[in-house]
């Protein structure tokens, strides 16, 4: 029981992460190249693994998150973790909300505005944020993802069973404009690399809820099963567009409405009609659960960068940039883009891009003298973590290189 009330971090980190990855970019890569994709899905979950992983051992054992660190190594680091995360912050917040305000749609069918939709869960997310209620809503929301973990196995299983003909693990290497979607999948799969930053903002905030009694070990081992549920549900996301939709003459639409429709089918027609109301629920809550952490944790981390950049260590900038990262997006709804496909892209396509500098920035402080030598990665993580940085800045010259 002692270990249960421990976990919490990285449990957030999955409900962060199940969301535009796995909902729409892994089922999307199912549907267009059936198990193909395979490769990269497995390949970006490893290589991603260590950086992401240095969060919360930094965290516990320095007791200050990786921001920080990042200070520490140099104030122009600081910099340009600001400038990087301004620059992704509204696409990321734009990508999800518009996806939630899909499903929003297809199971209230108030309308089908996605303006509309949009801008009105930005704003009551907004309000629940202000209010302090996210502590309740992420208590439900853990029961919501097991939920959907349970559902889109047993919509996988059933998939497979009903399966007449041969399943092909034949690889597929797209080029050209394809590889922009391979990109796309590989950038938030399982989620954006700036992750790691909240991640060590998330653990030490429970870490000081237990009363510091969070070690290290107990903050990995809960990192770990977020990171394992993560990982899994990617593959049966991909599993469940690659049986039910690949060579089927059907394809997934750029709208947000209708994807949300198509998605929901995915579960219904392996699950059965009389499920529909129970996976809608669980598909819209686990997005608005997504929105509702991205739109509070990235206002966190730059309240913290602020005051790191003006040596302002008592003042908080959280209402100030929360209301910036609303405003931000519900303009970008209003006067730029309402496409969900093209939104989801450039936010994915701009989280792989500049997946490298947190991976190399993670593994320069991880190795540095700020951490504590005892609590340092061996060398088995040293080796995955260098050929993870070489991995992500490979696909990023390559796809640079194809424009």
């Amino acid at each position: 029981m002692n270990n249960l009330k421990k976990l919490g971090p990285g449990l957030l980190f999955a409900g962060a992460a199940i969301g535009v990855s796995h909902l729409v970019q892994s089922t999307r890569a199912g549907a267009d190249f059936g198990w193909g994709l395979i490769w990269a899905l497995i390949l970006v979950n490893l290589f991603k693994y260590p950086f992401f992983q240095f969060g919360p051992r930094y965290a516990l054992a320095t007791g200050e998150s990786l921001l920080e660190g990042y200070n520490k190594l140099g104030k122009s680091y600081i910099w340009i973790y600001f400038f990087l995360n301004l620059a992704t912050m509204f696409t990321i917040q734009t990508a999800v909300t518009i996806v939630t305000a899909g499903l929003a749609s297809n199971l209230f069918g108030i309308s089908t505005d996605m303006v509309y939709w949009s801008i009105a869960i930005t704003v009551i997310c907004f309000i629940i944020l202000l209010l302090g209620r996210y502590k309740l809503l992420d208590k439900v929301i853990k029961g919501i993802i097991l939920l959907l973990t349970i559902s889109t196995i047993l919509a996988l299983l059933i998939a497979i069973s009903n399966n007449d003909s041969s399943i092909s693990f034949t690889q597929v290497f797209p080029y050209g404009s394809d590889l922009l979607f391979v990109i796309a999948f590989m950038g938030w799969m399982p989620a954006p690399m700036d992750i790691s930053v909240w991640h060590s903002i998330w653990v030490l905030e429970k870490k000081q809820t237990l009363n510091n009694k969070l070690s290290v070990e107990d903050g990995l081992f809960d990192f770990n099963i977020g990171y394992f549920t993560t990982v899994v549900l990617g593959i049966c996301f991909l599993g469940l567009g690659a049986l039910v939709m690949h060579d089927s003459g059907l394809t997934f639409s750029n709208k947000g409405g209708e994807f949300a429709g198509q998605l929901i089918d995915l579960y219904t027609l392996n699950l059965g009609d009389a499920t529909y109301l129970v996976i809608a629920i669980a598909a819209f809550t686990t997005m608005f659960s997504t929105t509702i952490t991205t739109l509070d944790a990235s206002p966190r981390a730059m309240s913290k960068t602020s005051q790191l950049i003006l040596n302002k260590k008592n003042k908080d900038f959280y209402l100030l940039w929360i209301s910036i990262l609303a405003v931000g997006t519900s303009l970008v709804f209003l006067l730029l883009l309402t496409e969900m496909g093209l939104l989801v892209q450039i936010a994915t396509v701009l989280s792989f891009l500049t997946a490298p500098f947190y991976a190399l920035l993670n593994y320069k402080l991880i190795y540095s003298n700020h951490m504590p030598e005892k609590h340092r990665p061996g060398f088995k993580t040293k080796i995955l973590s260098i050929s993870g940085i070489i991995f992500l800045s490979g696909f990023s010259i390559i796809y640079l290189l194809s424009l």
